[in-house]
């Protein structure tokens, strides 16, 4: 069998598929969707218009629990949506209880965990994993390998570079006394974070701040200042030019 639409699926104008395409019951698919060999869109899952979608990708995809896990609650969650325009690589994974905005590119391997939100126009880079429970702003640019924990919070062009590691579990797996105190990063508007460097459970990357590449971050930093180091310190302010006010992106 070259592919399984179902009967039960919505599917728009224009819709074109490679080989070995599964679309199960339930699912809603917009007009001008161009879907590569190998995808699979699970149940209810709802796709917009012109959206492409690359080899091997999966779309709706149930959550798995471990029985030890401290962040899967094992609840089924809504369907997964992928709004307008966007463009989705190879060997992509999208969970059920995804909320995908319009105008994203979501880059090859990347993986979206559930009850995670995302906003428009922003980018997913390769390799990127955001994890359950996140939101993620409009306009922010998540590089390669970056990954955000559980439970964080990203506001609007927010800018991740390479290889950002964030933390969720100060007591690493011991003790019951972690379950009260789970708390992913927040980053707040503006806000950027350079190669390699780590966030630690909690913290808070103020507006317009900047973490310079490397650094460890243990404590909040301050709005439109850079921080850098191992434990991160202040080390002077963002320059004027550089301030998110002075971009004219705001309103855009």
């Amino acid at each position: 069998m070259e592919k399984f639409i179902s009967n039960e699926a919505k599917i728009g104008s224009n819709f074109t598929t490679g080989y070995f395409v599964v679309v199960e019951d339930g699912a809603i698919i917009g007009d001008n969707v161009r879907i590569g060999h190998n995808v699979i869109i699970h149940a209810d899952s709802v796709i917009g218009s012109n959206v492409a979608i690359g080899d091997n990708t999966v779309i709706g995809k149930l959550p798995m629990k471990a029985v030890r896990s401290a962040t899967t609650s094992g609840k089924i969650p809504p369907a997964a949506e992928i709004g307008d325009d966007c463009t989705i690589g190879t060997n992509v994974v999208i969970y059920r209880g995804a909320k995908i905005g319009n105008k994203l590119l979501i880059a090859d391997l990347a993986t979206i965990r559930e009850a995670v939100s995302i906003g428009d126009l922003t980018i997913v880079g390769r390799g990127v994993t955001i994890e359950n429970e996140c939101r993620i702003g409009k306009c922010c640019k998540l590089e390669t390998n970056s990954y955000i924990t559980a439970y964080s919070e990203l506001g609007d062009y927010v800018f991740i570079s390479p290889c950002v590691a964030t933390s969720n579990d100060n007591f690493m797996g011991r003790s019951e006394e972690r379950f009260k105190h789970f708390k992913g990063v927040t980053v707040k508007t503006g806000g950027r974070i350079g190669a390699n460097s780590t966030i630690l459970p909690g913290k808070v990357i103020k507006e317009d701040s900047m973490v310079g590449a490397g650094s460890v971050v243990t404590k909040d930093t301050i709005p439109g200042k850079i921080v850098l180091g191992n434990p991160a310190r202040e080390f002077k302010e963002v320059p004027e030019d550089q301030l998110l006010k002075n971009q004219g992106w705001e309103d855009k």
